[in-house]
């Protein structure tokens, strides 16, 4: 099997959970690769995201671990086996490789919440908002990949209108509904395509308001991607380095005691709604 060289998040998300489970046991990985039946590197290749696993070596693994969790085994079962391409993968290449480990986390995610304090979700933005913010760049982006950043951005709203839908919650904070890129006319369309969206039976938009004394994450942008089983979560932070994903248990639960803070503090999606119209009509 050639080694992957550049393996993705979730690649690399499966493999965090196996290194896991075997330190966890209190096993090197020459020797749960000796108890395997392998090569003494293929547990590290695999923990590292370069190599894949068959759904019976998982198994085989999991049974050498001692892990009794069926239900996390399932869940690492199913991430097993080929690779299929998703249709991110057609932009590899082409734009930023966090572009593409956001959309294959959000397309294989059980449900997801967002957080955003100076941006409209990027699930839900417009083209003509999309192509505003991506000309706002330093250095400038050339105009073929902005075309095909607003593609693939387009392209990531197919979790929301599939079938079986994903469930959303989307904390936006007032800043990012008043901002107007690319002018009035784009903002207010910007604007009506969120109460569209937010009507939708999947989805709950939350607006935190100016009126709010304070609240954990203030000026972050992020995705909690929840996953079949909760042990096998992902969460993504915007950075101006690019995205960074947390994984370890501690910090997962974290991040859901900070957005269960956020959540009570925002409106409720009707008075929501309301303000997003009021800003609308202002415009």
């Amino acid at each position: 099997m050639a080694p992957r060289h550049s393996p993705t998040v979730r690649q690399r998300r499966f493999g965090a959970e196996l290194r896991r489970l075997r330190e966890n046991a209190g096993l090197s990985a020459p020797v749960a690769a000796g108890r395997l039946g392998a090569d003494r590197t293929m547990i590290s290749n695999i923990e590292a995201g370069r190599f894949g696993i068959s759904e019976e070596r998982l198994r085989r693994l999991a049974d050498i671990y001692g892990c009794a969790d069926a239900g996390l085994v399932d869940a690492l079962a199913a991430m097993t086996g080929g690779r299929v391409k998703g249709w991110w993968d057609e932009y590899r290449g082409k734009i930023p490789p966090d572009f593409l480990d956001v959309a294959e986390l959000e397309h294989h995610a059980s449900a997801l919440t967002t957080l955003q304090t100076a941006h409209i979700p990027g699930l839900f933005q417009t083209e003509d908002h999309a192509r505003a913010l991506f000309g706002l760049f330093v250095p400038a982006l050339p105009r073929l990949e902005i075309e095909l950043r607003i593609a693939h951005r387009r392209a990531r709203h197919e979790v929301i209108t599939r079938d079986p839908a994903l469930p959303y919650l989307g904390l936006v904070h007032e800043a990012a509904l008043r901002m107007r890129v690319g002018g009035r006319p784009v903002a207010r369309a910007q604007l009506l395509r969120l109460l569209e969206e937010s009507a939708r039976p999947n989805v709950r938009l939350l607006v935190i308001p100016f009126a709010t004394e304070g609240f954990p994450m203030a000026g972050e942008t992020m995705i909690y991607a929840s996953a079949a089983n909760p042990l096998l979560d992902t969460v993504e932070v915007d950075s101006p380095i690019g995205a960074v994903f947390f994984d370890s248990p501690a910090q997962l639960a974290n991040f859901r005691a900070r957005l269960d803070v956020v959540e009570r503090v925002a409106l409720n999606p009707e008075k929501s709604r309301d303000l997003i119209l009021e800003i609308a009509g202002s415009l």
